[in-house]
């Protein structure tokens, strides 16, 4: 295994069963498949598990499932975020135990300034009873943290040890790599964007496809971390097409399409959002069966 957090990290999905209650049994099959298929960590409670359509006590219920079944296996992050800064509450009221790191979001909607997201950041940073790693996605939030605010938290604050970098922003994510204190780790949140991401000097990915085929972006991840780029990018290009399918019609969408074409939980997700078109599934399968996955 990688040194934390470097590697593949897997954002897990939410399985729900078709009354909207959460599917536990399917969430145990989850962790034991990504686990099984080379992930260096698991991820819970991020943008992929649908968290804000969890309530308080769904939540703290799908980080102890996900704790439990993965047994210490696995190093876990559990994602506690949001667009107030009383967030910090919730890291004294979840139980970390047996929690590697926290993944915090930028604060989303009230898109705040630099400023606010340093203090914000740092008022987590000084809450936190376990590792930050930040998670920068603008796409989503409405506010982009820029290099400069992140590469600040990172030398003032030693529990701060990486970002998630979800800007989409090549020259972005290289100011990023350039000016990373020793220790502090880049990770791409865009499986489109891993590879040259490590090729950069970057250090793994927080994945979302990973859910579904597991071991195929962990050797895509594993090859780019060894500097084999003809492997790397050809792992990713022959996924290329089938990564474009999976965020067709959003995030989870394509993926719980995906997870339920392999067996693994129903196509479920809680509105607003719904499950993918009959037409991008059949794509979906059909690019899967095209990549022999």
């Amino acid at each position: 295994m990688r040194a934390f957090p470097s590697g593949l990290g897997v954002a897990l999905v939410t399985p729900f069963q078709d009354n909207g209650a959460i599917d536990f049994p399917a969430l145990d099959a989850l962790v034991d498949r990504v686990t099984a298929g080379g992930a260096d960590y698991l991820v819970a409670l991020g943008t992929t598990a649908e968290t804000p359509t969890l309530s308080t006590a769904e939540r703290k219920a799908v980080l102890a499932r996900i704790r439990n079944r993965n047994a210490g296996r696995l190093p876990l992050v559990a994602g506690i975020g949001g667009n107030d800064t009383a967030v910090v509450a919730a890291l004294r009221d979840f139980d970390l135990e047996g929690v590697s790191a926290v993944l915090s979001v930028t604060p989303f909607y009230n898109r705040p300034s630099q400023r606010g997201l340093y203090e914000h950041f740092r008022a987590v940073a000084q809450a936190a009873p376990v590792p930050v790693i930040l998670y920068n996605v603008p796409g989503r939030t409405g506010v982009n943290m820029l290099p400069q605010t992140t590469l600040q938290l990172a030398g003032e604050f030693d529990n701060i040890i990486a970002v998630k970098e979800a800007s989409g922003d090549m020259a972005q994510i290289e100011e990023l790599i350039a000016g990373a204190p020793e220790g502090f780790h880049v990770l791409s949140g865009d499986d489109s964007l891993a590879v040259r991401l490590i090729e950069k000097g970057g250090d793994g990915l927080i994945s979302v496809v990973a859910n579904a085929y597991p071991a195929y972006v962990a050797e895509m991840v594993d090859a780019a971390l060894r500097r084999d780029a003809s492997r790397a990018n050809g792992l990713w290009n022959g996924i290329a097409e089938l990564v474009k399918a999976l965020f067709a019609e959003g995030n989870p969408t394509g993926i719980k399409a995906a997870l339920s074409l392999c067996g693994v939980a129903g196509n479920h997700l809680r509105l607003p959002l719904v499950a993918s078109s009959p037409e991008l599934t059949d794509r979906i399968r059909g690019l899967a069966a095209a990549a022999g996955l």
